[in-house]
């Protein structure tokens, strides 16, 4: 059984915000869907197992934004 987790993230204006987020979360083992939206702040992945938070919201930081899990 897959699991979801929705974070919002602040600071994404464009697609090349949600390109640089999606290429750190991308990076994160175990994920099977990335998806990020600039228009509506939202981060959403999905993972066979269970998800990290702490290393979900560090690949944010490290793409340069905030993320809270929603």
């Amino acid at each position: 059984m897959s699991t979801t987790i929705e974070y919002a993230v602040t600071g994404m204006t464009c697609g090349h915000c949600e390109m640089s987020v999606r290429e750190e979360v991308s990076e994160i083992a175990g994920l099977t869907v990335v998806d990020v939206s600039a228009q509506t702040g939202k981060l959403v992945v999905t993972a066979e197992d269970a998800i990290d938070d702490a290393a979900v919201i560090a690949a944010v930081e490290e793409a340069g934004y905030q993320a809270s899990r929603a």
